[in-house]
């Protein structure tokens, strides 16, 4: 049976599209051939993991006279979750089913069923953010400013040749020593001094990768979640940071890593650095109920086998009161001039602390922007057994948008069939996030986790966890393909996100070497006002950015085109791979009755 009876991305077959808000009726239409002798039809609807339940199909009209149009609403009493559902038809040679197939059609005979999110119709999310551009940045190595540091522990490797190549490895002397890694002296007046710079490139938000007191340059090992680290200032230049950046239309959002802390820290104190306290060193320490202990003190469960990463109880109540309670290290961020938390391994998190955590800084600030680390589609997620519910409302936000990045890069590197999977992700995404989730998700094509997008684009060979520099020709194909990706992060629904130093031609491997340090003096000039151009498209045209829908034209043979409408201007993009990558970017402004001008 080729006839395609249900296509979950056409509203003439489900409406509304995509997510559906709590509330809301749902109305779903599946269309039979006359001559098939249709003489019932039902939905199979219920929440995920749970018994589906049938509901009658009402035989509505014909079209044609080859076409029945079986339908059926829905009431919006259902609560949040994620649901399935598929269809029964009796036909004359006896009932069929239609379930799920490739591109959310449905196929005569399947048994697998189409997802439904719905979500809470409270659910908010921040205005001010939506249409902006997003530039995470790796505090030790984005500007130095030559101040002075106060407190800055004796083990620390401080480098005097900016721009030189990162330590492969901490160095480390002994089984429960801290290991000693090399700084390169970037801090956040530094930051601050460069404030002009990413206005012009019209950045409204800055991720800040972790700041707070920690052993390492990466800081996810943190050693105390109150105190900046010492080499990158004091809590005075934190609350400047945030005052300048307001002052240039910029929010600053940080990284909360509250899965685990570092081995070094006030709270385990391994090496003894903070005294005779700490979960590990004092067996009536307030703390040791934080940590997952097996033979006391040795005996503990650590981040994914990483022995200086002890793992967190994140479900013991006093430390959910640490972090996200009323005086808690959530809401003193915020009180300090944060506007946002970008939440690490947040799929690690349950949802106690979830559910506290973005109730604690939705009270503090209501228009908090608060995202998740999750690299998969984040609608149907499951972790710690469980389907989680990330965007049904009162939890995150949105999340990094690894699905969409992971084929952007395969578009840009003209990969078989990279055209269709590209639309394939974005529809999916569109079908699967409510839509101002969608809308918040953080586009971004690399980041401190991942390979620097240039070498990638350029297929640098990897020596290890280094990338081999660009040949001149791999330099001009990678920075082409690069500014290829950059309008589809740019023009696509959700936030681009710049990891510092892309628009500046950096190249760079693995961890740590995709860490290197900003370039200054010696950008690609051509490369950087590429991106300083479409920041400016997005800040001239916010209001299209922020919501406006958007419609695949054409996906095929290594060639995209798509359009969004605004209420007042038409955008149409199209973008094509290979060996000459190449974009084209029009607006046109709509009249009165919708359609386009003259």
């Amino acid at each position: 049976m080729e006839h395609i009876p249900f296509q979950a991305r056409k509203e003439y077959h489900k409406s509304p599209f995509g997510a559906l808000q709590r509330g809301t009726e749902l109305t779903l239409r599946v269309v039979v051939p006359r001559a098939w002798g249709c003489s019932a039809a039902r939905v199979l609807f219920g929440r995920d993991g749970e018994e589906l339940s049938p509901y009658p199909m009402l035989w509505e009209r014909m079209e044609g006279e080859n076409e029945e149009w079986w339908c059926v609403s829905l009431g919006g009493e259902k609560p949040t979750g994620l649901y399935r559902y598929r269809f029964e038809c009796d036909l004359a040679q006896g009932p069929w089913s239609i379930g799920a197939g490739e591109g959310a059609r449905g196929v005569w005979g399947g048994e697998d069923c189409f997802p439904l999110t719905i979500y809470d119709e409270e659910y908010q999310a921040p205005e001010w953010l939506l249409g902006g551009v997003i530039y995470q940045i790796f505090p030790d190595r984005f500007c130095a400013s030559g101040k002075q540091k106060q407190g800055v522990p004796r083990d620390r490797l401080l480098r005097g040749d900016w721009g030189g190549e990162p330590l492969a490895e901490p160095i480390r002397t002994g089984e429960e020593q801290p290991e000693s890694y090399d700084f390169f002296g970037g801090d956040l007046a530094g930051i601050t001094k460069k404030l002009p710079y990413l206005h012009s490139l019209g950045v409204s938000c800055v991720y800040l990768n972790p700041i707070f007191e920690a052993n390492s340059n990466h800081r996810y090992d943190t050693a105390d979640y109150s105190k900046i680290d010492s080499l990158l200032g004091t809590e005075e230049d934190f609350r400047t940071l945030c005052e300048r950046a307001r002052e240039q239309g910029i929010a600053v959002v940080l990284d909360g890593v509250f899965s685990h802390t570092g081995a070094d820290s006030v709270y385990f104190n391994r090496s003894g650095r903070y005294g005779a306290g700490g979960a590990y060193r004092d067996v009536n320490s307030p703390y040791r109920g934080w940590y997952k202990f097996g033979d006391y003190p040795h005996g503990y469960r650590s981040w994914w086998g990483v022995d200086i990463l002890p793992e967190l109880r994140e479900e013991e109540r006093t430390y959910i009161d640490f972090i996200a309670g009323e005086e808690g290290i959530a809401r003193k961020w915020l009180r300090l001039g944060a506007s946002g938390w970008r939440l690490d391994v947040a799929d690690e998190l349950p949802d106690c602390f979830l559910d506290s955590f973005a109730a604690a800084v939705k009270r503090e600030k209501p228009d908090c922007y608060l995202l998740g680390e999750v690299w998969e589609d984040a609608s149907d997620k499951i972790s710690y057994g469980q389907r989680r519910r990330y965007l049904q409302g009162k939890q995150l936000d949105s999340v990094m948008n690894y699905p969409l990045a992971r084929a952007i890069l395969a578009f840009a590197l003209g990969e078989e069939g990279c055209a269709e999977r590209l639309a394939e992700c974005y529809e999916s995404l569109c079908e699967h996030y409510p839509p101002r989730a969608l809308n918040l998700a953080m586009n971004h094509i690399g980041t401190h986790d991942t390979i620097r997008a240039l070498s990638l684009l350029g297929g640098a060979e990897l020596d290890g966890r280094r990338a081999m520099p660009l040949t001149r020709e791999q330099r001009r194909l990678a920075l082409t393909r690069l500014k290829t990706a950059a309008v589809l992060q740019y023009c696509l629904p959700g936030l681009p996100c710049v990891y510092y130093g892309d628009e500046a031609g950096l190249e760079g491997g693995l961890d740590p070497f995709n860490r290197g340090c900003f370039p200054w003096g010696e950008e690609d000039a051509e490369l950087t006002e590429h991106y300083r151009a479409l920041g400016k498209m997005r800040r001239e045209h916010r209001e299209l950015f922020a919501s406006a829908p958007c419609g695949i034209l054409q996906a095929c043979g290594g060639k995209i085109c798509f359009e969004r409408r605004g209420k007042t201007e038409l955008m149409r993009v199209s973008v094509t791979t290979g060996s000459e990558p190449s974009y084209e970017i029009t607006f046109t402004p709509k009249g009165d009755d919708g359609n386009e001008g003259a």
